[in-house]
């Protein structure tokens, strides 16, 4: 294969100009045949406004040929190129025993693919519905139904990221191929084929529901079972090697599963998981996460100060990416945007609100979201915690200050609204006064909203961070802390603050057998890199059983 790097096309070119550029620069002749796919695509608007697409195409022709045009080629943006093809593992034979795996999201769904791809007939489990009843009970949520806590933006099949932009970037190494296994997964599931090369590839969570659910009909085929409404409460040495999972399944039903292999692919939002293990004495650490407000601005606004106001192709609205170290040392930054998309209710507990990013495939809605972030450590949480009015359930052990402080966060949020989303805008959140109407930002919200005090959310040096480095933003973005932009609170479920230690097998140390996983468990941070490291850990199962080399890990 010969791979041609730094291909400029100008922005508003017909399609089949990438096919005709790549034959002009290999020097192909008229009718010979290659085959020429796109690699990667990405957008250099440094010079508005000329915009260019920049590619990155790979040809495959033959042998001999490709040997040919390497011999006399001069240029560095040419080379010969051999994309690394994940397999997946084959067993020797057949393991003891069933793996369980714990959790639905996208780490949970990837180990248990690879698993029963490999022959391995997983178990997968998860306290919330399957996606369309998941989506009905969502929907009627937003609309202003009850909150169901099994089942909701964060819980239930595709995890928190199927109610999300569906985002599929990451900032992970893998030369093994597996991220490209899981971005083909998609694509061969039902999401657009653009992920394959888009240099910020996203599905949208309209095209992301059905994917999953595709995924888990491939488990199911390939011998595999999913649980839904099935929420693990205890777990135990059961002797010879096996643990016994209690599993509450439905309303007050219950079961005892055994399994030897048992992976804890939870998601960042299952506090009462995470305190179940830490009673059970599964080694964990705090870890530092981040914070904040979600902010909307019209997606006009941004795509003009990225592209420009005299742009003259029809390009796709414009994501961004802001950080500035504030003058108090801490670190604010632009996290989850979201182009032409919604704020949405995100909330999983009764008596408090949680909020998130939401944008279809699409991404033709009216504004641009943002979270704007600060990062917090450990020890910042225990020192917020320090003198707070807390509710009685917030009686956690000091390793969980993280989650009592996201607690706090999010029931001051839910007090400041009554129950709704609350917004302020950017004049109103500078002084701390209730804002009366919205402006020019027309809110795009999914769920009930309320004009609030945002800004009385957050601890005050927080809050702080965020208004000032609005106004270091808006130096990139004119527009940015305008008067009418919109915030809404609060942003707390960016990560998990807890992390289940693990050892260079995977797994718990003390616990063989267990194998924590993902986001949740505080070893990914998004789609994708949670699903590259469901699928490490299906591998690890089969390591472990013997069936296949450690080497490859």
């Amino acid at each position: 294969m010969i791979r041609i790097s730094q291909m400029k096309l100008r922005a508003g070119h017909a399609p089949e100009e990438v096919e005709r550029e790549a034959r002009r620069l290999l020097h192909l002749r008229d009718g010979e045949s290659a085959q020429i796919s796109i690699a990667r695509q990405s957008v250099d608007a440094r010079k508005k406004p000329d915009i260019f697409y920049v590619y990155t195409v790979d040809c495959t022709l033959a042998p001999e040929r490709e040997r040919q045009i390497l011999k006399k080629n001069r240029s560095r943006n040419i080379a010969a190129f051999e994309r690394p093809v994940y397999t997946i593992p084959v067993p020797a034979a057949a393991s003891a025993g069933r793996p369980v795996i714990v959790g639905a999201g996208p780490a949970g769904l990837f180990c248990a693919l690879v698993l029963a791809m490999a022959g391995q007939k997983p178990l997968l489990i998860d306290r919330g519905d399957e996606i369309g009843r998941r989506r009905e009970k969502v929907e009627s949520f937003w609309k202003g139904g009850a909150l169901d806590p099994a089942s909701n933006v964060q819980f239930g099949e595709g995890g928190a990221g199927t109610f999300s932009d569906g985002k599929l970037n990451t900032g992970i190494r893998d030369p093994q191929g597996r991220i490209r296994f899981v971005l083909e997964t998609f694509v061969e599931h039902g999401a657009p084929q653009d992920i394959l090369y888009s240099y910020k590839p996203h599905i949208g969570t309209d095209c992301l529901q059905d994917t999953i659910a595709s995924i888990r009909r491939r488990i199911t085929d390939l011998g595999g079972e999913v649980w839904f409404r099935h929420c693990l409460t205890d777990i135990q040495p059961a002797g010879a090697g096996e643990w016994a999972l209690t599993i509450e399944c439905g309303v007050g039903g219950r079961k005892t599963v055994l399994s030897r292999q048992v992976v804890l692919a939870p998601g960042h939002s299952a506090r009462d998981t995470f305190l179940m293990l830490h009673r059970r004495s599964l080694a964990m650490e705090a870890k530092a996460f981040a914070v904040g407000l979600r902010v909307q601005h019209p997606q006009r606004l941004i795509n003009e100060a990225m592209y420009g106001t005299a742009c003259p192709a029809d390009l796709p609205a414009s994501p961004y990416r802001l950080a500035h170290t504030h003058e108090s040392g801490r670190g604010v930054y632009s996290f989850c945007m979201c182009p032409g998309g919604y704020v949405v209710n995100a909330s999983s507990e009764p008596g408090r609100t949680a909020v998130n990013g939401m944008s279809l495939h699409a991404r033709d809605g009216a504004n641009a979201n943002s979270a704007i972030v600060v990062t917090v450590t450990p020890e910042d949480c225990a020192q917020f915690l320090r003198g707070a009015a807390l509710s009685p359930t917030e009686a956690l052990p000091e390793l969980f200050a993280g989650v009592a402080f996201q607690r706090m966060l999010e029931e001051r949020a839910f007090r400041a609204a009554d129950g709704a989303i609350p917004l302020q805008t950017y004049h109103d959140f500078c002084r701390g006064e209730v804002t009366q109407q919205p402006g020019a930002v027309e809110p795009q919200v999914r769920g009930l909203w309320k004009m609030a005090d945002v800004s009385a959310i957050l601890p005050a040096d927080l809050t702080g961070a965020i208004r000032d480095s609005l106004r270091v933003f808006d130096r990139q973005i004119p527009g940015f802390a305008s008067d009418d932009a919109l915030l809404a609170g609060v942003e707390s479920r960016t990560s998990s603050p807890l992390r289940i230690l693990r050892g260079p097998d995977r797994q718990c140390a003390g616990f063989p057998g267990i194998y924590p996983c993902g986001e949740g468990a505080g070893y990914a941070g998004g789609i994708t890199s949670a699903a590259v490291d469901g699928i490490r850990t299906a591998e690890a199962i089969l390591a472990a059983a013997g069936e296949y080399g450690l080497n490859k890990l």
